[in-house]
């Protein structure tokens, strides 16, 4: 079994999808708004076929720019709403394990409407889940802007069920976070479902290969064991160089929590 790699729908498009299939690579299939207004259904189906007859192990990540699916204004909300849905209406072809989206909480943003956010964000996700249970595939939301991990604790609360999780990313806490790892650990621990692993210098979301920022993968790596958590785990580089340098890393860095590496394409 191998960890999952970011792969944008786009480049499945074309020669690169022999390569992925061909190495065995298991895609984190990124699928964004400019894919669902360009390509039509049939190109979804005929693309999640080539992968299913593969083999390989897929993950969805669904669309994130401009959406705000907890928005206060209900039409701004009901879009969002719509752009997740078309994402596990493709679920069918793909058949993924698990959907990535982002809860869009921003703190500066919502100031004072903490509450109604929350409310708004609950009964969005909860709309999602009979075709969750359907095609047996959570949602994982990820942290982005979040400073602490209490408002994303109260979703999964919320919305109390086993088809929405939560993904850390580890290069968002390293930007964004006032919590510490620990405590993000410990929160997030009965929900956490899947990892998104890339690295930073602290201030900017630079997707670089694990060990070449200043996230602290071994802590994590020791909190997750002593937790026996073991999250579906995605590395998302977003350039070829950086995912070549990833494979490196990843044959001298200690990651406690990831027994796999991903194959060279």
């Amino acid at each position: 079994m191998d960890i999952q790699v970011h792969v944008p729908y786009r480049l499945l498009q074309g020669p690169f999808i022999d390569t992925i299939i061909a190495t065995k690579v298991n895609p984190e299939v990124a699928i964004n708004h400019y894919d669902l207004d360009r390509f039509p259904r049939e190109t979804f189906c005929e693309t999640g076929a080539k992968l299913k007859e593969a083999g390989v192990r897929v993950t969805l990540h669904a669309p994130f720019v401009d959406l705000r699916p907890g928005a206060i204004d209900s039409h701004i909300r009901d879009i969002s709403r719509r752009r997740i849905q078309s994402i596990i209406d493709l679920a069918v072809f793909f058949q993924p394990v698990s959907i990535v989206c982002h809860a869009a909480f921003d703190e500066r943003y919502y100031l004072s409407a903490e509450e109604q956010w929350l409310k708004n964000s609950i009964k969005t996700f909860q709309s999602f889940l009979p075709d969750l249970y359907d095609a047996a595939c959570p949602i994982c939301i990820e942290n982005v802007y979040e400073s602490d991990p209490a408002i994303l604790r109260r979703l999964m609360e919320g919305v109390n069920s086993p088809m929405i999780g939560f993904c850390f990313d580890t290069g968002h806490y390293n930007i964004f976070s006032r919590s510490s790892l620990e405590v993000w650990i410990e929160t997030m621990a009965p929900y956490l479902k899947q990892l998104h692993i890339h690295d930073n210098g602290g201030k900017h979301d630079q997707h670089l290969p694990p060990g070449e920022g200043t996230f602290p993968f071994e802590r994590l790596g020791s909190l997750l064991s002593g937790k026996h958590i073991t999250p579906v785990i995605t590395l998302e580089t977003h350039s070829m160089e950086d995912y070549e340098r990833a494979l490196g890393k990843l044959d001298t860095l200690t990651l406690p929590f990831m027994p796999y590496k991903p194959s060279p394409v």
